[in-house]
């Protein structure tokens, strides 16, 4: 039996719950799992790269339960009316194989991208952040923006996109939040200028040079979410250089973070690591610090077993044929066999 989940009913799950407690139970979730690293069998993404973007298959298991993502990023699909990023995934049960969940992750991957931010930031920036600049505001900015208010206090937004009309968007979607203040830069400088925290989430696929080394301000954690494949970096150099790095999932960070701009000699440190103690964040109150996030797996198969999860508590999602049901398992032939008994008797 598989249960599908649509958008319609993770919007459920959000309308039922408010954005601010999903984001918070996705953070926690992702926490734990992150604590439990070596549980999980990992690899990283199978990416099959084209001149207009990239498809990926994101799969990871534990002794319990599989879960695979297939992601896309492309950067011109906005002109085609379609987002530019698209997910769906699969929970499915170790013991048997058998496919329990089938879900929507394109809603679901922007919030657990955000809760993931979160994380990283609760470990690596300065205590009680109240600004940040955001570059890049589309389809991921608001839920970057809200998770950072709701989850860690972060009071005032600085935005900038070279498309003024998604930073209106941005602005709009965040008019009324209580306690949270919006203003638009005319420039990447401008927007950074102060601020504690630094969010990055552009879409161009190439390696552009959104934040440069004369930007960053001692004491600065920079969030670094949009270089996410090999050819797609966001930070200078320079940046990467004069601060301490932390990533998800090295393997496939060195391919497709902002640090595969660096020797393969580059010190970096995996995040699951600092959360469990085994390794130091900050260094302290001046330190330069940066989460080179491409997205792991094991964010999805976080959220995947949450939205499971809350999804069967409000009684939604539908039961859908995606696996035949037998009488005799080994018979697979009689799901199209014709049915004798029936002619003969007529």
């Amino acid at each position: 039996m598989t249960t599908l989940l649509t958008t319609q009913d993770i919007a459920r799950i959000i309308a039922a719950y408010g954005l601010p407690e999903v984001l918070l139970r996705l953070e926690t979730a992702i926490t734990a799992d992150f604590l439990r690293w070596q549980e999980f069998d990992k690899t990283a993404r199978v990416a099959s790269h084209s001149a207009h973007g990239v498809i990926e298959l994101m799969p990871i298991a534990d002794a319990s339960h599989y879960a695979f993502k297939y992601v896309n990023g492309h950067p011109g699909n906005t002109r085609a009316g379609l987002p530019t990023v698209m997910a769906f995934g699969v929970l499915a049960d170790v013991a048997t194989g058998n496919p329990q969940w089938l879900s929507e992750l394109t809603l679901t991957t922007a919030m657990r991208t955000a809760a993931t931010s979160v994380m990283a930031a609760r470990a690596l920036a300065r205590p009680s952040p109240r600004t940040m600049a955001l570059i890049g505001n589309g389809a991921q900015s608001e839920f970057q923006a809200l998770a950072f208010h709701h989850l860690l206090g972060v009071r005032h937004i600085r935005a900038y996109d070279v498309d003024a009309a998604a930073t209106d968007k941005l602005q709009r979607h965040l008019r009324g939040v209580p306690g949270l203040t919006f203003t638009a830069h005319a420039s990447t400088a401008e927007a950074v200028r102060g601020s504690d925290i630094v969010t990055t989430v552009t879409a161009d696929k190439r390696n552009a040079t959104i934040l440069t080394a004369e930007m960053i301000e001692p004491g600065m954690h920079l969030n670094a979410v949009g270089g996410d494949c090999p050819g797609k970096t966001e930070l200078q150099p320079a940046v990467l250089a004069s601060a301490q790095v932390f990533v998800e999932f090295e393997p496939q960070s060195r391919i497709e973070g902002d640090v595969q701009q660096m020797p393969a000699d580059f010190a970096v440190t995996e995040l699951w690591r600092v959360l469990a103690g085994q390794a130091r964040g900050r260094r302290d109150a001046q330190a330069v610090t940066v989460f080179d996030s491409v997205g792991f797996a094991l964010e999805d198969y976080a959220a995947l077993r949450l939205m499971a999860q809350l999804a069967r508590g409000l009684g939604l999602g539908r039961v859908v044929d995606l696996i035949p049901t037998l009488v005799d398992p080994k018979d697979l032939f009689a799901q199209i066999a014709p049915k004798k008994a029936h002619a003969l008797a007529a």
